[in-house]
């Protein structure tokens, strides 16, 4: 391992180090039929100040990778591998140790607001107890602090509506509600899961908007899982595509929507309805059905669907190539 040189500047090497580094990250989950992986040695990192967009067909495993890391899968879920947050190892943690990060250095956006905020508290309750828990804070002050992260969220009148309870929020602004209770400890690490889904096309626009410009603001890493490309284009510096629990394709954004080199990718892409085409034209599909990610079975988990497939796409598993643009891809038509 190359070591650092002395004469390098500790605070710009800690800015360009991954914050967080992921390898060889496996999920299996225990059914009645057996065990079934629904993520396939996945490598990725983030680094402060990005925004990285996931992205994927539903069943990709997408959501599966955030809770694995934020320690919330299902009871019969296993993860292995390794990820390591600030250089300390957070996969498989007990609850105890992860509750150190958890809602402080680390936190998560979830994609119904409502199934994460309790409903017979008050906003104002669940804001302060995240700040008296993790920071110490008197409840005085903690409040003060929690009515400003509701300012900074762009909710009105915020003295006032924090004392509502969820109910009385809109959609919106309830979402808005988590973003707050997420970055109130101002944490180094943002994973928001499908956070504009159960909002109208006016909201999501407002709510993107919003966690760019917090992403800025707070120098925090953040990473986005959703399966629709426009909250990709609108909010990611990079982008990494999920298929069938590997990754498919990882590059910066404006990489993947002008030059996509994995078939996959290409699919996605010709899918998305395009203003400068006919209103008659039909839309662009993928053929098939999307696969289920079951590990172990051999040759590229795309194989089945994809119309440029080879022999050895379904005898051989591609390797994840790097090339020297920051861009990667899986794909044994791609060339090194």
């Amino acid at each position: 391992m190359l070591s650092t040189p002395m004469s390098a500047d500790p605070d710009a090497v800690a800015a360009t180090a991954p914050i967080l580094e992921v390898k060889g990250l496996a999920i299996r989950f225990k059914l009645p039929q057996g065990w079934v992986t629904a993520v396939d040695g996945v490598d990725f990192e983030l680094r402060r100040g990005e925004v990285v967009g996931i992205v994927g067909e539903s069943g990709s495993g997408k959501s599966q990778i955030l809770l694995a890391l934020m320690g919330l899968l299902a009871a019969n879920g296993r993860a292995s591998g390794s990820a390591l947050f600030q250089g300390r190892e957070i996969l498989n943690r007990s609850a105890r140790e992860l509750d150190e990060v958890r809602g402080s250095a680390m936190a998560m956006i979830f994609q119904d607001p409502m199934t994460s905020l309790n409903p017979y508290m008050r906003v104002s309750d669940q804001l302060t107890e995240v700040l008296t828990t993790h920071r110490g804070v008197g409840s005085a002050e903690a409040l003060e602090i929690a009515v400003r992260m509701l300012e900074r969220v762009r909710i009105p009148e915020a003295r006032r509506r924090i004392r509502l309870y969820p109910h009385e929020f809109s959609g919106g602004m309830r979402q808005r509600v988590m973003i707050a209770m997420a970055l109130l400890c101002e944490p180094a690490l943002l994973f928001a899961d499908e956070p504009t889904t159960a909002l109208d096309v006016t909201v999501q626009a407002q709510i993107l908007e919003l966690l760019a410009d917090l992403a800025r603001d707070f120098n925090a890493a953040v990473a986005i899982v959703t399966h629709d490309l426009g909250v990709i284009a609108r909010l990611c510096d990079r982008v990494i595509v999920l298929y069938g629990g590997r990754i498919m394709e990882q590059a910066p954004i404006e990489e993947v929507f002008y030059d996509p080199r994995h078939p996959y990718t290409k699919g996605l892409l010709a899918s998305m309805p395009r203003l400068d085409e006919s209103p008659h034209e039909d839309l662009r599909t993928i053929p098939g059905q999307p696969r289920a990610a079951m590990g172990d079975l051999p040759g590229c988990p795309f194989a089945p669907r994809c119309e440029q497939r080879i022999a050895r796409c379904t005898q051989e598993t591609p390797l994840l190539l790097r090339a020297g643009d920051g861009r990667a891809a899986a794909c044994h038509l791609v060339a090194p």
